[in-house]
């Protein structure tokens, strides 16, 4: 199937004075994550990097006027690949090596075929529709979808741990450890906003628990975690963002199937 050339890549939306969401609109919704840069005084974070098909420094660069650390909410393809283009990456000290992916371990495909057969029947079952193919364009002439790899992080790598804080001068986000999706996913809480960036540990979607790696114990003590969280909103690692009684919601919903 040929597939049409976009005109660009990546949507942008501005949330507020100093948040921006990007994401990649050619890209099936199953891996098209939400991709969140924040404003700081000292500098600036992007949160998550999409599938690094083409250059999200490029796209963004009207954004990047400070020096920005690109942090991972946890290291699955659809959120990493563009951090290889940042100088500095923040990662969850389980998931360091995942980001580094010396090994070409972390797993990338943008086809059903690439994907492992119980890893698709997995997806499938968690209320996915997996597509044959999960792009709808491409970025450039030439581009065969065999091509695409996930890129490792050769740049500076911080690892992070639950209770750490990123400070960026004038706000302040500290890391929850959000495990049960993957191992070392974690989210960002500033508690004076009540702002809460989750990545996948939820979204307003079908939740996956039984990607390699995942463990359904640590995620119903992920949620349980949430619902105590007094977040006004929700930027989440797909789909859009929702308030605190929407939250409630998702996590009851499936606390009541797994617990």
């Amino acid at each position: 199937m040929a597939l049409k050339i976009a005109d660009h890549w990546f949507e942008r939306k501005t949330i507020d004075d100093a948040i921006t969401l990007l994401w990649e609109p050619y890209v099936d919704p199953l891996i098209r994550c939400n991709i969140w840069h924040v404003r700081g005084r000292d500098f600036d974070l992007m949160i998550d990097t999409g599938l690094g098909i083409a250059s999200l420094a490029e796209a963004a660069q009207d954004l990047l006027e400070k020096p920005v650390k690109a942090v991972a909410t946890h290291t699955h393809y659809d959120h990493v690949g563009g951090h290889h283009e940042f100088q500095e990456c923040i990662v969850h000290k389980l998931e360091e090596a995942s980001l580094r992916n010396e090994d070409k371990s972390n797993f990338a495909g943008l086809t059903k075929d690439t994907i492992d057969p119980y890893v698709a029947e997995k997806i499938e079952a968690s209320g996915y529709k997996l597509k044959d193919v999960l792009v709808t364009a491409i970025p450039k002439k030439g581009l065969t979808l065999a091509d695409y790899e996930l890129k490792g992080v050769q740049n500076k790598i911080t690892t992070v741990e639950a209770g750490d804080v990123i400070d960026l001068g004038d706000r302040q986000f500290e890391i929850l450890h959000l495990p049960g999706h993957s191992p070392g996913s974690i989210g960002l809480w500033e508690a004076k906003s009540g702002t809460l960036v989750s990545g996948d540990a939820i979204y307003d979607g079908p939740l996956i628990e039984t990607l390699p790696g995942a463990d359904l114990d640590q995620y119903i003590a992920t949620l349980r975690t949430l619902m105590d969280i007094p977040a006004t909103v929700v930027h989440a690692g797909h789909d859009p963002s929702f308030g605190r009684d929407t939250l409630q919601q998702i996590a009851r919903k499936y606390l009541t199937m797994w617990a």
